[in-house]
């Protein structure tokens, strides 16, 4: 019978999954040391976030073949380990969906009456009604900065008690935010209009310190923020002194950039017009069953050698298929990732073409790497082979795939094209016989390269001095260039210049790059 460690507390709901098809052993409070000597025993190790699992205890792991987090972030493990490793790890990204909802309305709820001061107030004797005049969210503007699973659902729940809705998403769909009764809007709008605005994004470089001295000048000296979703979002320091000088009319935050938070912390100064949680989204009984039950039957499910649901690195795929598709999922993968850069954040549809020996292979787990992709900026670590799909579809990205079986240059090769934002894009890629990736088109225009960390592409007027002008300009923003490529169709007519780089390019070089005389477009992209 196989053996599964439950190293985390964890209700008795997934404890009782497991021992239908294991040897169920529950061993808390261990050290790093001890895990090491004996995770050679099991062949599945149920966590939450108190265990670590790192590449020592992964590579000690010989027998393990999945590791099960219950709850949605895995950043306590070795993820590309355990990849390597041939181990499933897989998570719950939807179990504590409606808890962390939740949590965000009573927050908004709270905030608007005053509720946590005037309880204490109460307690203490006092019955001060003046205090604590609140405000109605009804027919009040909720901007909510995130559409995905938990923002929707707040929205929904805004709506039906009589909110108007504002949102920002770049990746959803207007058809998406309509369904919801949200009007799509930029960030500098949402900021200025918004009575409440309530954040459901991850923290990402773009978003850190989303909301600082700038943004909260934006807003209204009425409008409240709530936080449930990662510290570091906000610029606490920032949102002190806004508070406290009441230029805006206050703040509800679950989250923060370091927890515990601090005891000399500013936030903690404030008066009636803050609430701080002690990071408490997904503490409800609910959820914590919830991800319990949802981690157990994938890990019963693996170990009954059927596929995971939610596995976050080889969801879904038989050894077999694997093995054979590998090099091509990883293409695909990056021409999905790539060809969301070029077209713009919020992709329309996307069109997966199979040519020539490729297009007799099995096409869905193909599909869902291009998906994966085509997602990563979006949804960062949230975005796996098995949801991919429906997270495209809850976007209203319509997927249209075809099979071409002619032979071009390569035996195989794989072309995606998407209309977003930006227009329509496409690139093709091919995998050569050593396992190396190449990028073979972009737009149609010929090109051989191999894909990097840092790259620019430019669409421009095939004339003389245009590739140097470039050079000396990333030259001059001491920018080094690894390897550069251009493709053409005609001698002087249009031409794309693909540039690998070793370092980003720095803020504004984007902008001097346009103006260079015959060139009429230029990207800049991060693998």
């Amino acid at each position: 019978m196989p053996k599964v460690l439950v190293s985390d507390p964890i209700d008795s709901a997934g404890i009782d999954i497991l021992s239908q098809v294991a040897q169920v052993d529950i061993k808390t409070g261990l050290s790093p040391e001890e895990l090491v000597r004996i995770i050679p025993e099991y062949d599945a190790l149920m966590i939450r976030s108190g265990t670590r699992v790192t590449k020592e205890m992964i590579e000690a792991g010989t027998s393990l073949k999945i590791i099960g987090r219950a709850g949605v972030g895995v950043d306590n493990v070795d993820v590309p380990a355990a990849t390597r490793q041939g181990i499933v790890v897989v998570n719950s990204p939807e179990g504590n969906t409606i808890a962390a909802a939740e949590h965000a309305l009573a927050m908004m709820l709270a905030l608007s009456r005053y509720i946590p001061d005037a309880n204490a107030s109460t307690k203490n004797g006092g019955w001060d009604r003046k205090t604590f005049v609140g405000a109605e969210v009804y027919k009040k503007t909720l901007g909510v900065v995130g559409l995905g699973k938990i923002g929707s659902h707040v929205a929904t729940a805004a709506k039906a008690m009589g909110m108007k809705l504002l949102a920002y998403d770049p990746f959803i769909s207007t058809e998406r935010a309509d369904q919801l009764g949200c009007r799509l809007v930029d960030l500098d709008l949402l900021f200025r209009e918004a009575d409440y605005i309530t954040l459901h994004i991850p923290k990402t470089p773009e978003t850190t310190n989303l909301i600082g001295t700038e943004t909260l000048a934006k807003m209204k000296p009425t409008a409240r923020i709530i936080n449930c979703a990662r510290g570091g979002i906000i610029d606490e320091a920032a949102l002190a002194t806004a508070l406290k000088e009441g230029r805006i009319g206050g703040a509800a935050l679950d989250v923060f950039s370091n927890e515990p938070l601090e005891a000399d912390s500013p936030l903690r100064q404030l008066g009636k017009e803050i609430i701080l949680t002690p990071h408490l989204g997904a503490s409800t009984t609910e959820a914590q069953i919830n991800v319990a039950i949802d981690v157990a039957e994938q890990i019963r499910d693996v170990l009954l050698g059927l596929p995971a649901r939610s596995a976050v690195n080889i969801p879904g795929l038989y050894p077999d298929v694997m093995e054979k598709l590998k090099p091509y999922l990883q293409l695909a993968e990056t021409l999905g990732n790539l060809v969301s850069q070029l077209a713009g954040g919020r992709v329309d549809f996307l069109h997966v073409r199979l040519q020539g020996e490729l297009a007799s292979n099995e096409s869905k787990p193909i599909v869902v790497a291009a998906l994966k992709g085509l997602l990563t900026n979006a949804l960062r670590e949230r975005v796996n082979y098995v949801n991919a799909a429906i997270e495209a579809k809850e976007r209203g990205i319509r997927v249209i795939e075809t099979r071409d079986t002619n032979i071009r240059d390569y035996t195989g090769s794989l072309h995606l094209e998407a209309k977003g934002s930006l227009g329509e894009h496409s690139v093709t890629g091919a995998v050569l016989g050593d396992g190396e990736i190449r990028i073979t088109d972009v737009d149609e225009f010929p090109v051989n390269v191999p894909p990097s960390r840092y790259m620019l592409f430019t669409l421009h007027r095939d004339l003389p001095g245009i590739i140097g002008k470039i050079g000396s300009l990333l030259g001059s923003f001491n920018v080094n260039i690894a390897s550069m490529q251009v493709g053409r169709k005609i001698v002087r007519g249009d031409a794309v210049m693909v540039l690998s780089l070793d370092d980003p390019l720095p803020e504004g070089i984007l902008a001097e790059i346009i103006k260079v005389t015959g060139i009429r477009d230029a990207y800049t992209v991060t693998l």
